[in-house]
């Protein structure tokens, strides 16, 4: 097989916002600690060609991806449909999505970043080359916990001793799966697989880097001459990073620590990766209608109506997070019913991707995928080697597992208001089903 890397800067200018934490905390950035980047692989077979890039980016909606696929298509032999655009989900870059008070969009830098992105698939593509591939799954751990099911945010202290675990660590990812591309005995390129919320710095940091698998990243690629390296997020939805919440300082220092743990775990999959057999690529996607709950308008005027009187009682002060919450949901359902009222579906389109070369089964979705879903999805695919990846070309929100897809929490209620969307019926067992069918689709 044939391989292609590439890189470009994708780092906004200073003073955008900062995407995550809200409601409407207004969290402007105030410098650059590292530069953010799309990390582009192309792959062929000769007859089959595709290009995965990984941005340094909190997400990216389906207009962003499609213009990114408009020029990728334009400038080389690679159909829209064999482009994937991967996001890290690091929350110390850009909001690049459309959110109700976690984050605005930039104008200027949202028009100029699509072909910032597809430069870096151009390149990789021209770049294509025989490359020989290796792969190791090694133990990576210390990273993450499960908050869903664990105590999130523990103490500072002793989460950064290099023996701490999360009380359930089975609950987490504790391998990282990583693929080196080597020619001549040169490494040209690695990817390495893992989820975990890119969350070391919250609310109260402000400056613009990738996080710990941005740093991470960074130290390979800097120990590794020109070498490029993706980093995939896989199920991510309820795993933050051991270091969660804690102010700039403390956060700041802590994240090189989480970095270099990540590093090491990839430096150990580089330096023990076997030989994987070469064969085919294929490409497959499918769009989408997920299922969203069927809300009558009046029950949307409704909460809207609640929402609306928390935000016009007497004495009400926009320092209160309860009134910045409540315009997010007066955002969220006047927008909704407004589509009602122009007869437009609240049953939006999006997509899963799925990407085979050799063994390997990249099976990709719009979602902060839960641990649960991405266990069942690898338990019964039929791929040697698939990988569960989020944040795929579209971001939906959160897929909850079946324990916590229902109900008035964060993932399930809270997150679809912000993205200005009805909560899902039954997402876990409709993404199964969606990834299963890709799965299928690339075999043979």
């Amino acid at each position: 097989m044939q391989f292609g890397f590439a890189k470009t800067d994708i780092t906004p200018r200073v003073g955008v916002d900062l995407c995550g934490f809200g409601p409407f905390i207004n969290r402007y950035s105030v410098g650059v600690r590292d530069r953010l980047r799309a990390r582009a692989m192309a792959v062929s077979d000769g007859e089959t060609t595709a290009v995965l890039v990984s941005c340094d980016l909190v997400g990216v909606n389906l207009d962003t991806t499609h213009r990114v696929r408009e020029i990728v298509a334009a400038s080389t032999c690679v159909p829209a449909d064999h482009v994937l655009v991967h996001c890290t989900h690091t929350h110390s870059g850009p909001a690049t999505v459309t959110l109700n008070g976690w984050g605005r969009r930039d104008p200027p830098y949202m028009e100029i970043l699509p072909a910032r992105i597809a430069d870096a698939c151009v390149k990789a593509v021209e770049g294509l080359a025989d490359t020989d591939v290796r792969h190791a799954c090694v133990p990576c751990e210390g990273i993450g916990l499960n908050r869903e099911y664990d105590r999130d945010a523990p103490a500072l202290n002793d989460v950064l001793q290099d023996s701490w675990r999360p009380a359930k660590p089975e609950l987490t990812d504790t391998v990282c799966h990583v693929f080196q591309f080597e020619r001549a005995g040169k490494l040209v390129g690695f990817v390495s697989y893992f989820g975990c919320h890119p969350v070391v710095c919250c609310a109260s940091t402000r400056w613009i880097h990738g996080d710990w698998c941005g740093v991470a990243t960074g130290l390979i690629e800097g120990e590794n001459g020109e070498a490029v390296g993706l980093f995939l997020q896989g199920a991510q939805g309820d795993v933050n990073s051991c270091v969660v919440h804690k102010p700039e300082a403390e956060a700041l220092a802590a994240l090189d620590v989480v970095a270099e743990r990540y590093a090491r775990a990839v430096r150990r999959g580089l330096a023990e990766g076997q030989s994987l057999d070469s064969g085919k690529v294929a490409v497959s996607r499918h769009e989408v209608v997920f299922t969203r709950t069927d809300l009558s308008r009046s029950v949307l005027t409704e909460w809207l109506t609640e929402a609306e009187a928390v935000l016009h009682a007497s004495g009400a002060q926009d320092d209160d997070r309860q009134v910045r919450m409540s315009m997010v949901h007066t955002q969220a359902l006047r927008g909704l019913l407004a589509r009602i009222d122009r007869g437009e579906s609240l049953q939006p389109v999006t997509e899963v991707h799925g990407l085979r070369f050799g063994p390997v089964t990249l099976l990709c979705a719009p979602f902060e995928i839960f641990q649960g879903i991405k266990n069942r999805v690898v338990s019964e695919a039929s791929a040697p080697l698939p990988l569960v990846v989020g944040l795929t070309n579209d971001l939906c929100g959160y897929a909850p597992d079946w324990e916590r897809g229902g109900g008035d929490g964060y993932a399930a209620k809270t997150v679809p208001l912000i993205t200005g969307q009805l909560p899902f019926a039954d997402i876990a067992t409709e993404l199964t089903r969606e990834l299963l069918a890709l799965d299928a689709s690339l075999a043979g």
